[in-house]
């Protein structure tokens, strides 16, 4: 399996295992890919997923250009069947972590665009190189990317197909953390495993609302946000911190 998964603890771990090829993804490893993101969401012990690519040279390189892109090309597969892979369908609202490092281009970048939490190696090399090809990074980034960063910088890494650093990336709020390579997945654990031990409700109600509010008008999303905000108030687990909270008053 070219896609590896498992679970520790409340994180589940999805692996992009085919480093001999820079974890570059056939079809059958977006298939795969898609299927651990669901098996995550459904899981109630899971609470956050990280995400990471083997080897020591890349995170992922993106769709592999001997058997994915030809496919795309010669019209034999429709891009729509990589939505769970991308996470594009809309009802994913547990947190995902990457770690990244080394070559993260293409159909890599892509999938880190739709990742919540985002940590690099200080070596890891980004690009979008779809257009210096003749094609477009359409798993979610003509979308995305516009949404993530302001206009003119989005535009230029989608249509320069340069390379660019995780310094860079970090510098345009698109990376949360750039570290060394030693201290890349202690750092990105680090970051899932706070997440984990937050209210599960709270987290879940915090990721859709940021996915589901921010282009509806102004009135409607109010009054989205506090029906979504009702759900986390009369959570068991604000209950019990509301009770902790106030154990600790009295005994202060």
């Amino acid at each position: 399996m070219a896609i590896r998964y498992h679970v520790d603890g409340a994180i589940a771990h999805v692996g992009i295992d085919r480093p001999d090829k820079l974890n570059a993804m056939t079809l059958a490893m977006y298939e795969d890919l898609g299927r651990a993101f669901l098996r995550a969401r459904d899981d109630d012990a899971v609470r956050v997923v990280l995400l990471r690519g083997a080897g020591d040279r890349a995170f992922c390189a993106g769709a592999d250009l001997t058997e994915s892109i030809p496919a795309l090309a010669e019209g034999r597969f429709d891009i729509s069947r990589w939505d769970d892979a991308h996470l594009k369908r809309g009802d994913y609202f547990k947190p995902v972590v990457a770690a990244i490092h080394g070559v993260c281009f293409g159909g890599g970048f892509e999938l880190m665009l739709a990742t919540d939490i985002r940590v690099a190696s200080a070596d890891a090399v980004f690009s979008l190189p779809e257009a210096g090809m003749g094609f477009v990074p359409a798993a979610g980034t003509l979308t995305r990317l516009v949404r993530q960063l302001p206009f003119a910088i989005a535009m230029e890494l989608m249509l320069t197909a340069e390379r660019f650093t995780a310094q860079r990336l970090a510098g345009i709020g698109l990376l949360n953390a750039v570290v060394p390579r030693e201290a890349l997945m202690e750092t990105a654990l680090g970051y899932a495993r706070r997440i984990a031990g937050m209210g599960p409700t709270a987290v879940r109600v915090i990721k859709q609302a940021a996915l589901t509010l921010q282009h509806l008008p102004l009135t409607d999303a109010f009054a989205a946000e506090a029906r979504l905000a009702q759900q986390a108030f009369e959570s068991l687990e604000a209950r019990a911190g509301l009770d902790q909270f106030m154990r600790r008053q009295r005994s202060a």
